[in-house]
């Protein structure tokens, strides 16, 4: 399953980068791209896995790395 999302007040491509790396070792994460220039992160998800639960990780991670960021789900 994969999804994109908009983003908003992302702030560097190195917050970007630290985000994409952060996600991408989650559980249930196949790939995840996040990209500065776009404000959009894309997420692949194992098809079994519970999207929402995953979703909530990556808000909560994001926020970790650039509190000013919000995920338009």
């Amino acid at each position: 399953m994969k999804k994109t999302f908009a983003l908003e007040d992302l702030d560097c491509a190195n917050c970007a980068a630290k985000m994409e790396a952060g996600i991408k070792k989650l559980d249930g994460v196949r790939d995840a791209s996040v990209s500065f220039i776009t404000q959009k992160m894309t997420i692949d998800a194992d098809d079994g896995a519970d999207f929402d639960a995953l979703m909530k990780k990556v808000v909560k991670l994001c926020k970790k790395v650039e509190p000013d960021c919000v995920i338009k789900l």
